[in-house]
Formats: structure tokens, sequence, C-alpha cells
């Protein structure tokens, strides 16, 4: 009987467990700005589908990836296929591309000129320091006008690629989430609209910012694992629904685009 007792308890104990582990909710990394924003938005329709979302932010690159492989998250929504490629190559993440998500672009900032065309010979700019988004920065300039990267070199560009520089202007790597700050100590900057907005950095004040036609779209991530999880193609079909675009289109302005 006592040996009957145990069994149905820890039958109990087991059925517990299993049915708390289906109601922790979907967890969802993503960087501050408008990509949490948009997230928190989207947590809100799922919730009313049932789907309990929580919205883990990060407030830098490097750490969702990070997350991930520890499994504190399950999902992500804050990187490009290029950075993606990238971080898999050198950190050996599992981790691969789901759906399209937003076009946030990329854009050249200034506190001391108003054009490029005031930029001085010698003056200083800054990029991101990750090679994903330097890349970014430097395709940037490039559709400036402001430097020549080698033939064919695109997503991989990096400062050895410069191949013309008339300005002679001096390129500084510098953290992402910095960039913002440092405004006043360079004369433009290549800065990332995720960091950008939090900054108080106005679009509409970009010297230039990327076109559409950008290969820097974001994109949904997962571990190979858990890619088909029923939940997370819930949570990813809600994002991209008619309902979702409208929030975007009439929230940001244009500084944010959906990719569908």
């Amino acid at each position: 009987m006592n040996r009957l007792r145990l069994l149905f308890a820890a039958i109990a104990l087991l059925t517990s467990a299993a049915a708390g582990a289906a109601e922790a909710p979907l967890r969802v990394g993503s960087t501050v700005g408008p990509y949490a924003e948009i997230m928190d938005y989207v947590a809100g329709l799922a919730a009313r589908q049932g789907l309990e979302v929580k919205v883990i932010e990060f407030n830098d690159y490097a750490l969702p990836n990070e997350a991930m492989r520890n499994g504190d998250i399950d999902v992500s929504m804050f990187q490009t296929r290029p950075y993606l490629d990238n971080a898999v190559k050198n950190r050996g993440y599992d981790i691969v591309p789901l759906d399209p998500a937003i076009i946030v672009p990329m854009g050249l900032y200034s506190h001391k000129i108003k054009a490029l065309s005031e930029l001085k010979d010698g003056d200083i700019l800054a990029i991101p320091n990750d090679p994903s988004n330097g890349a970014r920065g430097l395709l940037l300039m490039q559709q400036a006008g402001l430097i020549t990267l080698k033939q064919g070199v695109t997503t991989t560009a990096s400062l050895a690629d410069i191949v013309a520089n008339p300005k002679h202007l001096k390129i500084r790597e510098l953290d992402a989430a910095q960039i913002p700050r440092s405004l006043d100590d360079v004369a433009a900057a290549a800065v990332n609209m995720s960091y950008a907005l939090p900054a108080g950095l106005d679009p509409k004040t970009a010297m230039i910012l990327e076109g559409t036609d950008t290969p820097f779209s974001l994109i949904w991530t997962a571990s190979s694992k858990k890619k088909d999880d029923p939940r997370i193609r819930q949570l990813i079909g809600l994002y991209r629904s008619p309902e979702v675009k409208a929030f975007i289109l009439a929230k940001f302005k244009g500084s944010v685009i959906p990719n569908w």
C-alpha cells in the first residue's frame, strides 16, 4: 500500500511539473527601443489568444545570443542575417534564422554639421565596432559618396576594404550602444535606429538613411531545437499581421519599416 501511495505521489509531482512547464511564458529576447516596444504590443495580442509572452530586453547586441545559448530565452528578434551569420561562425551558436521582421534603417547623424557636404578633410567619423554593423556603416558611407569599397564587397566590408577616401576621413570603431553619446566628439557617426531613437535622435535629421533594399533586414531567430515550436510560430504569425503592421507604421512613421 505504501509503495502504491508513493507511486501515485510521484505521478502527481510529474503531472504538476509538466503542467508548470506548459504554463511557463514564451521568453522573447529583444534589444531596447523600438524592437522591444513592438514586441510588448505583440505580447498583448498574444495574451488575448491565451499565449503568455515575456519580453526580455537587452541593451547590448552581444547578449541575446548568449542568453539563447544558455537557455534563458526561447526566441529572439533583434539581429540581421549578416550579424547572425558572423555570430554563428565565430561563437558556434546553434541558432537558425526564421522569418523576416522589420527594416530599421541605420543613419548618419551629427551634432556638428547639417549636411555631409560640410565634412572637412581629416574629420573623424564613427561606426559600430562589431563586424556586421561596422560593414553596414561603411556601406552607408559609400552610399553617401564619402568612401569607395572594393568591388563586390558588401555585408563583410571592413576598414581594410576602403580603396578611396577623398576627404581622408578618420573612421573610428566604437561600441554601437555608445555611439549616440559620442556625437559631440566626432563629426558624424553611423547609428543603429535601435539606439538612435532612445537617444532622442530624429531619423528626419539623419543626413542619409539606408534604403529598403538594405541586406540588413531584421529576422526572427531560435535554436534549431525550438525552431518548430508551435508557440513560436504562433507569435511570429501575430507579429507579421496587418494589425501589427498598422501599429508600426502609425507609431514610428517610417523610421521602422515592416518587412511583410
